[in-house]
């Protein structure tokens, strides 16, 4: 008896393992930490005015300040998302595995709802993307059905996760605006005081500041990079999860006969408004 159970647990195992959708999912997540770069951003913006201030004039400054206030209260809300984002995706693999992910004193940690932030883009559709995503956690932590348990996790998640990971794909825009903003802003005081600095026993001091402003127009090319690889990432994302989502077993009809279940969003529907 054991060893026919034995032999009945391997082709289980087997099967689960040979099922094109859950090696999908389990792909998906293994590139939920692709995310990343966005959290990096978002801290970035947080610190701007640290950066600009020695460039600033005394207006300017208290200008600057004041700005710097909103960007540190709302950068809790742009982490939350990322951690919404990262965890979704680690518990939809860990249940495609076959494995127990205790999210659930992650997901208690994460802030019951954010706020919207207009200034940025962060809409109030974004931020019921968030809550929604963050309500399907707490549901599914002890969800484990393997393939109809992934189904009807990528089916409740499908919309919250893609509002979601568009929230973080607007935020990025406005991220690299304001990066944009501070390039003008140390870029141009270096090329309006550096002439000044042509008298001989300022020779040394005009090396350096030439020298700071190439290493300056290296950290901004290379920070625009940063910026189009993690929309890429976002985007790559989005559309693997449409993708699973659309490659879903059809609902089975419900109610009056003949019903039908909701048409699935095409890839173009969900990724309009996506580009950077």
């Amino acid at each position: 008896m054991k060893r026919y159970l034995c032999i009945l647990l391997c082709l289980l195992l087997a099967a689960c393992a040979s099922n094109p959708r859950l090696q999908a999912v389990r792909a998906l997540a293994d590139d939920a930490p692709k995310l990343s770069g966005f959290n990096d951003l978002s801290q970035r913006f947080r610190d701007t005015y640290q950066r600009e201030q020695p460039y600033l004039n005394p207006a300017a400054a208290q200008r600057e300040e004041a700005i710097d206030r909103k960007r540190h209260d709302a950068y809790p809300d742009f982490i939350a998302l990322h951690s919404a984002a990262t965890t979704y995706l680690r518990a939809l693999g860990a249940l495609a595995s076959g494995d127990t992910f205790n999210y659930g004193d992650q997901v208690k940690q994460m802030a019951a709802s954010i706020k919207a932030w207009p200034d940025t883009g962060l809409s109030d559709r974004h931020v019921n993307a968030y809550a929604g995503l963050v309500r399907l956690l707490l549901r599914a932590a002890t969800a484990r059905e393997q393939d109809q348990a992934v189904q009807a996790m990528l089916r409740e998640g499908y919309e919250p996760l893609q509002g979601t990971l568009d929230a973080m794909h607007t935020l990025l825009r406005y991220f690299n605006k304001n990066h944009d903003n501070e390039q003008r802003i140390v870029l141009g005081m270096l090329e309006v005081e550096i002439p000044y600095a042509d008298a001989p026993r300022d020779r040394l001091l005009a090396a350096l500041a030439r020298s700071h402003q190439q290493e300056k127009l290296k950290e901004y090319r290379l920070l625009g990079l940063r910026h189009t690889l993690a929309a890429q990432n976002i985007d790559a994302i989005r559309e693997r999860h449409a993708a699973l989502y659309r490659g879903l077993d059809p609902l089975p009809a419900a109610g009056p006969a003949g019903a039908t279940p909701p048409a699935i969003p095409s890839a173009t529907a969900t990724a309009k408004g996506a580009q950077p």
